[in-house]
């Protein structure tokens, strides 16, 4: 026995809209990543400047923004929608009680 396609939003329209707001999202995540590289590299030349060899402090930014950058790679590979396969084995699992 065949299990029927689920109905896909397939048509041009509907393509053109997801696929530029991905592409808005990865340029949102591109522009993320460069500021926090460069900021970086900044307070770290300040420090390297300023300190060499001290309290290493720009490890606070790095890991205080690197947790928030880490939140937006995931939101964006990941993403909000579930696939069909999760949504399937989700209504499985409620079935099943």
């Amino acid at each position: 026995m065949t299990v029927p396609e689920p109905p896909r939003d397939d048509r041009p329209d509907d393509l053109r809209q997801t696929a530029i707001t991905r592409l808005g999202q990865r340029r949102d995540l591109q522009t993320h990543v460069l500021a926090y590289v460069l900021v970086n590299l900044a307070l770290n030349g300040i420090w390297l400047l300023t300190n060499p060899g001290g309290f290493y402090w720009p490890m606070f930014p790095l890991l205080i923004w690197g947790i928030g950058l880490a939140f937006h790679v995931w939101d964006f590979f990941v993403g909000k929608t579930p696939s069909e396969e999760a949504i399937r084995a989700e209504m499985d699992r409620l079935g099943r009680r």
